[in-house]
Formats: C-alpha cells, structure tokens, sequence
C-alpha cells in the first residue's frame, strides 16, 4: 500500500525536478545573445563557453578586443633632423619678421604709387625724406634687433610683398652709389641686398609657411 507521506515525497520530488529545469533553462537563455534581425547566430563548439566581447561585422558576430597601447619611439634619422632644423628656424623667422615685412610692403607700395606721378626731383626728394623718417620711426629699433639670417628672411619677404628686392628699392629711393654702399656692407656680413623671391623654386617652403601665417592674419 502506498503512504500518503510516498505521495508527498514524490510530489516534492517532482516539484524540484521542474524548478531545476526551469533555472536551467532561464540560464541557458541569459547565456545566449541577443541579436540584431538579419544578425546570423553562430555555431558553438563544445569548447565555446569563454565569453569574450564581440562586435557585428557585415551581419556576423566576430569576437573583438582591445590590445593596450604600446609606444614606440625611434631616434630621428640625421638627415632628416637637419632638415627639420633648418626649417623650424626657417619658420620661426617668418614668424619674426612677416609683421615688418607686410608693414613696410604697405608703405613702400603706397611710396611707389605716390612717386609714379612725380616728376619734379625736388618734390621727389622732400617726399621721400619725410617718408624716410616714417620708416626709421617705425622699424629702426626692432630691425635692430634681427639676426643675420632673420634680415635675410626679411629682404626676401620685402621683395614677395613689393616685387622689387632691397638693393632696387634704395637705388630708387637714395640713388645707386647708395645702393651699391649698402650692398656692399651686406657683402660683409654675407648677406646680398638683392635678395630672390621665387614662391616656385627656392623659396617655395617659404612661401608655404607665409601661406600659413596669412591665414591667421584673416581669421
């Protein structure tokens, strides 16, 4: 004869048996992803139970990771360094002398314009003069300041923003024995007042970090 305490065992027993069942189905469900529609399940191996981040490519889902970040440094090569020397200092006396060189491009172009309907030398020469103190005024003390190398960048700047280089602009301006007096002390200091501008040949990096400096200048 069968006990009404057999029957309440086996009544728990099955019970259990079904809560089992229903965890284990609930965990094997939270184990599987969620997946976008058209995302394509993929097949599990009987050694696929490490979860690892996964990202979707073209409608599949490929395991994915982040490696940390590694730096690596090399030592500049010595050809290179020297041209990256040369055109920092390059740059940095653009950067230095581009102000003076748009200023008096302004001044010596508004002269050259003045002058173009002048024909009396003596007007020619009391204008000149009263524009010659304009320019001590306002760049004798911060040119004196300029490297060699700086007064060379500048001349080629004059001569970009003007279209004459130095040793015209004081043939036209104090005549040539002038000229060719300050041509020669540029001589000493190897320097040449005729300095070229050439924003297509030896001077194109120039010209390219003018271009940048002209773009602040617009901003």
């Amino acid at each position: 004869m069968v006990s009404l305490r057999n029957i309440c065992n086996c009544f728990m027993m099955v019970l259990g048996f079904l809560a089992i069942s229903t965890i284990a189905s609930g965990q094997a469900k939270d184990t599987i992803p969620v997946l976008p529609p058209g995302v394509e399940q993929p097949a599990l191996g009987p050694n696929d139970t490490i979860p690892v981040p996964a990202i979707i490519a073209n409608n599949q889902l490929i395991p994915s990771g982040t490696l940390e970040w590694y730096w690596v440094t090399a030592p500049y090569p010595k050809h290179l360094l020297k041209k990256r020397q040369e055109w920092t200092r390059l740059r940095n006396a653009i950067y230095v002398t581009y102000p003076y060189a748009r200023k008096s491009g302004y001044i010596i172009n508004e002269i050259n314009a003045k002058l173009a309907g002048v024909t009396d030398k003596e007007e020619r020469k009391k204008y000149l003069k009263t524009r010659e103190k304009e320019l001590k005024k306002e760049f004798a003390d911060p040119l004196s300041n300029l490297s060699v190398y700086q007064g060379k960048v500048l001349m080629k700047l004059i001569n970009r923003q003007t279209g004459n280089n130095c040793y015209e602009i004081i043939k036209e301006y104090k005549g040539g024995f002038t000229a060719r007096m300050y041509q020669t002390v540029a001589f000493f200091f190897n320097s040449n007042l005729k300095q070229p501008y050439d924003p297509q040949g030896n001077e194109r990096e120039m010209e390219q970090i003018v271009q940048e400096v002209e773009r602040m200048y617009r901003l």
